[in-house]
Formats: structure tokens, sequence, C-alpha cells
């Protein structure tokens, strides 16, 4: 018999092979517009949300109490995404999941202005430590003026955003709620698209990729939640950053792309400082954010 914590373990794996199979299929069907990438994610995630809602909670699940923190929370998590889909896109894989771990680091910064909340020396030489370790990364924005740099940064600021709204509203919201609506807004965004008239009908392995990519995108929060749920948060927490080794192989297999040292490098500064924040916010018994909006 396995215990919780193998248990939680094997599930975040799951969940960060999920994830690196969602970028994998976002950078593979970039010849896409990427609303109608936005809208097949989000239409298709719907089905695994539909699972986890309670059986009597079916009539009205929806109901909620707090419509404006929901739109807030589903509106800052769309632009999250749509920002992280442009970057997949653009830029090598590896290089757009390493900036995504400083998410944390803009959460620190953001409950400074909005939760009023006090930083010690710890967590403020973990967020210098992150910000150094991002402008290695996004280092060839400067040399090669490839400004797609920005899109990861811009996901962790709303990300921010996103984290410090779903603080509030699990107090009181179930998280099969939340989740719907951010999956509502996103479907919704995506299919307003349509108009512009250059959506593409996807071809039979397009689809399956696309269904692929919306069932992944979904099932790996529900996992990443359940992770959490079953074991030490301490134990399980590291392993999302086995998606950068999965991003490193992937990108180089399909896309051939060869890390740079310096890249390697800022990355693993900003995982130090992603984890020193983690272990503080976890002494302070503080709710743990999803990594992926």
């Amino acid at each position: 018999m396995l215990t919780k914590n193998q248990i939680g373990v094997m599930y975040m794996i799951a969940s960060v092979i999920c994830f690196s199979i969602m970028d994998i299929c976002v950078k593979w069907l970039d010849y896409y517009p990427i609303g109608q990438v936005l809208f097949l994610r989000f239409f298709i995630g719907f089905i695994p949300i539909f699972f986890i809602i309670p059986k009597e909670r079916l009539l009205d699940f929806y109901k909620t109490s707090r419509p404006g923190l929901h739109a807030f929370r589903a509106i800052c998590g769309a632009l999250a995404i749509i920002a992280l889909f442009f970057g997949l896109r653009e830029l090598p894989l590896a290089d757009v999941v390493s900036l995504t771990f400083g998410g944390p680091i803009f959460v620190t910064v953001a409950s400074i202005f909005f939760l009023s909340e006090r930083v010690g020396i710890k967590r403020w030489s973990a967020v210098l430590i992150g910000f150094i370790g991002m402008l290695l990364i996004v280092q060839p924005a400067f040399i090669d003026l490839n400004y797609y740099y920005i899109s990861p940064i811009i996901f962790c600021i709303f990300f921010a955003c996103v984290a410090i709204s779903v603080r509030s509203l699990s107090k009181t919201e179930p998280n099969y709620r939340i989740a719907f609506y951010f999956t509502v807004l996103c479907s919704v965004l995506g299919l307003i698209t349509i108009f512009q008239g250059n959506w593409i009908l996807p071809t039979k392995t397009d689809l399956a990729i696309f269904i692929i990519m919306g069932l992944c995108g979904s099932v790996a929060n529900l996992l990443l939640t359940q992770s959490y749920r079953l074991a030490e948060a301490s134990l399980v927490t590291p392993i999302k950053y086995l998606s950068l080794v999965f991003a490193i192989v992937f990108g180089f297999l399909i896309w051939s792309e060869i890390p740079k040292l310096l890249t390697l490098f800022g990355a693993l500064l900003v995982i130090i400082s992603s984890l020193i924040i983690f272990m503080r916010e976890n002494k302070l018994k503080k709710q743990i954010i999803n990594p992926r909006p």
C-alpha cells in the first residue's frame, strides 16, 4: 500500500507531464490563430471540470455571491494564459518554462501592495535573486531585440493577480466554481475572435492535438490540486521543476532548441528564489497557489 505522500508525489509528476504536453501542443499548433487555440483549450477543458462538481450541486454549482472577484480572477487568468501562449509560440520552450517559475516572485511583491503583508529579509532576498535570474534568461531580448521575452513576464504579473484573488475566493468558493468561471470567460474570449475570419478548419491530426491540449491543461490543474491535498507541500512542490527537464528534452527533440548556459543558470536562480519563497510561506501556513492559472 502506498502512503498519501507517495500518492501525492505520483499526482504531482502526472501534473507536470500533463502541463508539459499542453505546452508542446500549443507550440506545435502555432499556425492556428491564438484566439482559436484559446477557445479550444478551454472549451475542451470543460469536460474534466464537470467530473469534480458534487452531484448534489449540479443544478446550482454556478451560483455565487462574489461575481466581481470571479470576473477579476478570470480576466487576469485569461490575460496570463494568452501571454503564455504567445511566449510558447515565439520562444524556446525551456526559456518560457523557466520564466513561468518566477510567478511566486511577483506574488510576493503583489501581496505587499494588495494584502499589506509584511515581507522579511528572506523573501526580499529571494525576490532579488529571482529577478536577477529572470534578467539572465531574458538577455536575448536585449541582444537580439526579441521582445517576445516580455510575454512570460506578463504571464507572471497576471499570475500574481490570479494568486491574490484566488486566496480570497478560496475562503468562500469551491475549486470547481473558480475553475468554471475562468474556463467560461477564456472560452468566450477565444470564441469572439471567430469574427476576425481567420480561423482554420483543423485537420483530423490537429483536432486530436487540440483535444489532447484541452484535456491535459484541465487535468493538470486537477492533479496538482489533489497532489497538495494528499501530500506534504514541502515534498511535492520541488517536483514541479521537472517541467524544465521536459522542456529541455522535448525542445531539443522536436525543435532542435539548445538552451544557453546563461539561461540555465538564470533558471537555477529563479528556482532557488521560488523555493525560498515557498518554504517561508509554507512555514507561515499560507495557501499554496497553483503555478499555472
